[in-house]
């Protein structure tokens, strides 16, 4: 049975990346779905960032109350947890409860209304039409997200520190600046774009073959959140080990 869904699942990928009819259509899609993940994600995603940031700092400063340790490795493992771990991760995790569980249910309820067979008769390659935009808007905008949840992030720290006087300002700034290696900024934009195509593949995927009424879509759109998470963590326990 796992085999026959994941041989379904790559048959669906193959359709949805066939030639398409007409670009001009597949653009204004691709637009407009990169307004919905992005535009449409920017606000919670800047709050989580912000608040885990500030949350990390203070906690590693209680950790490090030892006056043997400098306080500028606070701003370090702030962060490079902040990078390589809690903006890619976290922010897909969130983004997999918000953009993942609104395609699988407008994707699932296009197919219990027939609009998708409705699609089919008139000749268009429903897959691309519907899911190839979604999954290009995932794997363009979940990395510019994360680079603004790295950013933010940081400046939650930043904050944490002018308003708690646990860790002076140029402390933390210091700490940021010190023995920084660029390749944590690649590992968490290959994060990105794999947990970017994921959550829009494996969503849309849940609900191309939804069948039913109401209760089937819904069920749809959660299987589609479940699994999106565990493949979000299995995959970046993937991406560590290979890339660190």
């Amino acid at each position: 049975m796992m085999f026959y869904s994941l041989g379904r699942y790559i048959l669906l990928l193959r359709l949805s990346f066939k030639k398409p009819e007409k670009f001009d259509v597949y653009w204004k899609e691709i637009m407009r779905e990169m307004v919905s993940v992005g535009i449409g994600s920017l606000g919670i995603i800047a709050i989580i960032s912000v608040f885990i940031g500030a949350a990390t700092t203070i906690q590693v400063a209680f950790q490090l109350s030892s006056p043997l340790v400098p306080l500028s490795i606070a701003g370090k493992i702030a962060r490079d947890s902040t990078i390589l771990e809690f903006s890619p991760t976290i922010s897909s995790l969130v983004l997999a409860g918000r953009v993942g569980s609104s395609i699988a249910s407008q994707i699932g309820t296009m197919r219990v209304t027939e609009q998708i067979d409705a699609l089919e008769i008139m000749g268009v390659n429903a897959p691309g039409y519907l899911i190839a935009p979604k999954i290009m808007a995932g794997i363009t905008m979940v990395p510019l997200l994360v680079i603004i949840s790295i950013v933010l992030g940081i400046s939650g720290g930043y904050i944490a520190c002018v308003v708690s006087g646990d860790i002076t300002p140029a402390d933390y700034l210091a700490g940021v600046r010190d023995g920084f290696d660029g390749l944590t900024i690649r590992v968490a934009l290959v994060k990105a774009f794999v947990f970017g195509f994921l959550i829009c593949s494996i969503c849309s995927y849940q609900g191309f073959y939804t069948t039913g009424g109401a209760l089937e879509v819904g069920q749809s759109a959660t299987r589609g959140v479940v699994y999106s998470c565990v493949m979000i963590l299995f995959a970046d326990l993937v991406i560590t080990s290979l890339m660190l």
